[in-house]
């Protein structure tokens, strides 16, 4: 199914939301601006979820859309665990994901979702899903919204494979920001998480403002 290119742009044009893939662990990261057209409805919108102890997913498109998979993925997730004793692997996580998707084909979910997660047995894991269900694994970084162009950019340049978990966050932080000041539909500061073998760490409000800070204090130093 391809879905309308007006249905499309009315749906999926806020928001920067990035992935990193580091040497031990996953990056997330997303601005906090909800748009309704040419207005700006929600300052602190919340794009970035806590799913299990080692996978955190973020949104971007439709919100309702958006919230209501993250209700249902979080549920299964609880489910695998009352049932197995263990926590979901993150890729069965994303394939689930991708099934509701494509079984909603023809009526999508007006959605695109990152899944970031951490297995012990495969280290750390990204995977970028479309809004029928289209899944790719990562093996570096992606980005999703209209800010994603910008935020490439930034990535491409100063991507390595293998960064520790510190330089994959400040690099997040470094798109995102870039993003942010030349996308309208982006803005109005950030969320952040890594995911490593110690589980998911969601950043304070405060702690991300330091991050913002220091990645903007070297920008202007270069």
């Amino acid at each position: 199914m391809i879905i309308s290119k007006d249905l499309y742009n009315e749906h999926m044009k806020g928001t920067t939301t990035i992935g990193i893939v580091c040497k031990d662990g996953i990056v997330l990261a997303t601005d906090k601006r909800a748009t309704m057209g040419n207005l700006i409805a929600d300052k602190e919108a919340k794009k970035l979820y806590k799913i299990d102890d080692y996978i955190a997913m973020t949104i971007a498109g439709s919100v309702g859309d958006a919230q209501s998979l993250v209700r249902l993925i979080s549920a299964e997730a609880k489910l695998h665990k009352m049932r197995t004793g263990k926590n979901i692997p993150p890729h069965s996580c994303a394939v689930l994901l991708s099934n509701i998707l494509h079984g909603n084909r023809y009526y999508p979910f007006l959605t695109q979702l990152i899944v970031g997660g951490y297995d012990n047995l495969h280290g750390p894991k990204l995977f970028s899903l479309d809004p029928i269900g289209g899944l790719n694994e990562e093996s570096s970084f992606t980005a999703t919204g209209s800010g994603s162009p910008t935020a490439y950019g930034v990535l491409e340049g100063e991507y390595k494979k293998d960064m520790p978990l510190d330089k994959g966050r400040d690099l997040a932080i470094k798109a995102l920001v870039s993003a942010m000041e030349r996308d309208a539909y982006s803005g109005n500061g950030a969320s952040l998480a890594v995911i490593d073998s110690n589980g998911v760490k969601i950043y304070s409000d405060n702690e991300v403002n330091k991050l913002i800070e220091k990645v903007k204090k070297r920008r202007n130093r270069c």
